[in-house]
């Protein structure tokens, strides 16, 4: 059997027992060596099992003495989603323009806007950097970048590659106004009006007006909470996909993380089949566990996964750095961002490439991931005790968003309008997909700094959702 077969299979178990309330909140498990001799497996394997439970917050380490169940409540998980097999592009443009329209105002409790707060991110730091950056580019940086993009960011962003196995080399990187920029130029290279695009379901709202606003015909796949979208539901749809474009690694919004198998599955079942995957990274780096995990582009060996990152939920949502490695369809790219954006911008593309090299982007990844877990942890205490009974919430591994299935009667478009005469700002499922689903369902973000208010605002969601 495969190492990761079966560690996944020992966590599988353990999670099984924990959800069950065979293991109860703070009981301690057996040591890693305890867990070795009872099942055969080395230590490293042993380990490995721990790490997995971790992720999925199910137990929590104390130094010196050992793993324990986590103490944050076990909710159920929301219902994995049964999209209809057959197209139906109706999307939520009003919903989407009355949320969008909120975006910046000081007013409002935020939790409708997947980024971190500018309150986590170390913005002095990047002020010193883009400094920096006007006094060592040449003419301050005025000038035009080449078009493959800043030298420096291409080869941070490769030698970090090599922490998710991805052995890139700066040749491989093409710089982009953002992930949304990179997407973008993916789906003009691989498509035209009419054809079909494979995505999870639920999506990121920006994915799907994208692909509507090219032309393309979206085909939604089944999605689990916890091990990402449905392989046979997949398997079953290949010969009417054109293009896959999947969020393997915390997806928003439900924040799961697919198996490593799962992913190289996709990956070579994909390059069978000749059909190109698009793999957003943006959230890779935001892991709750101890490791950062690999992605299709790690198991790419046909140059068929072109992969696409950004810092704009790590670092700095406005500086609008994104980058794609193409593979074999790199110089296809080149040719279009050459005819819709000419050039990056320097100054900022050399600052975040700086930023990058001295480490100092590391160390902020370690404290921003550490306060996007016990965000997640708080979220869910006040949403066992102040939400209706029988709601349901995603067990995120990274990323910044929780989903929550309310109740199937209470519609989340009301629960909106009601939030938001309290100066809170949600985002309700049906923005997440082109079909009629969700809509007793709102994704928030964890993004915040954990305050006094904050905690009042989501017991008043609760509090709004029960009058619902």
């Amino acid at each position: 059997m495969k190492k990761e077969f079966l560690y996944n299979g020992i966590a599988d178990n353990i999670a099984s027992k924990i959800h069950s309330g065979v293991l109860k909140s703070g009981e301690r498990l057996p040591s890693v060596r305890n867990l070795s001799g009872l099942h055969g497996i080395s230590i490293n394997t042993a380990k490995r099992v721990f790490l997995e439970l971790e992720s999925r917050s199910l137990i929590q380490a104390k130094p010196q003495s050992g793993y324990f169940v986590s103490s944050v409540p076990q909710l159920p998980l929301p219902t994995t989603s049964q999209p209809v097999p057959f197209i139906i592009n109706r999307e939520p443009e009003k919903l989407m323009n009355d949320i969008y329209a909120t975006m910046g105002r000081q007013d409002l409790t935020m939790l409708s806007i997947g980024i971190p707060s500018g309150n986590l991110l170390p913005l002095a730091k990047l002020k010193k950097e883009i400094v920096t950056a006007t006094r060592t580019l040449q003419c301050g940086g005025t000038e035009y970048e080449p078009l493959q993009g800043n030298l420096k960011l291409r080869r941070m962003v490769a030698a970090r590659s090599l922490t998710w196995a991805g052995n890139l080399k700066e040749d491989d990187i093409i710089t982009t106004n953002g992930c949304m920029h990179a997407l973008a130029l993916c789906l003009m290279a691989l498509t035209k009006p009419g054809n079909t695009l494979a995505l999870e379901s639920p999506c990121y709202p920006g994915i799907l007006q994208l692909a509507v606003s090219l032309g393309l015909h979206v085909i939604e796949v089944a999605t689990h909470p916890i091990y990402g979208i449905d392989m046979d539901a997949l398997t079953a749809l290949l010969p009417r996909i054109d293009v896959c474009l999947l969020v393997p690694n915390f997806n928003t919004p439900l924040g799961y993380c697919m198996p490593e198998t799962h992913k190289e599955t996709i990956t070579k079942l994909l390059a069978q089949h000749n059909i190109p995957l698009i793999e957003d990274d943006t959230y890779g780096d935001l892991h709750f566990g101890s490791e950062r995990p690999k992605c299709c582009k790690s198991f790419d060996t046909e140059g068929n996964v072109l992969w696409c990152g950004s810092v704009s939920k790590t670092l700095a949502p406005g500086y609008r750095v994104g980058w794609v490695a193409a593979g074999k369809y790199h110089e296809q790219l080149l040719k279009l961002k050459l005819v819709h954006s000419l050039s990056s911008a320097a100054i900022i593309n050399e600052a975040v490439g700086n930023f990058l090299m001295t480490g100092r982007y590391e160390n902020h990844l370690r404290r921003l991931r550490k306060t996007l877990e016990i965000n997640y942890q708080n979220y869910i205490t006040i949403i066992a005790s102040d939400f209706p009974k029988g709601t349901k919430v995603s067990r995120p591994q990274g990323g910044l968003a929780i989903w929550i299935e309310l109740p199937g009667n209470i519609d989340t478009q009301v629960l909106y309008n009601y939030a938001l005469k309290k100066g809170i700002s949600i985002s309700p499922g049906r923005i997440f997909t082109l079909q009629d689903q969700f809509h007793n369902c709102i994704r928030l973000s964890i993004g915040l700094p954990w305050t006094d208010q904050l905690k009042l605002d989501l017991k008043q969601i609760g509090k709004l959702a029960k009058t619902l």
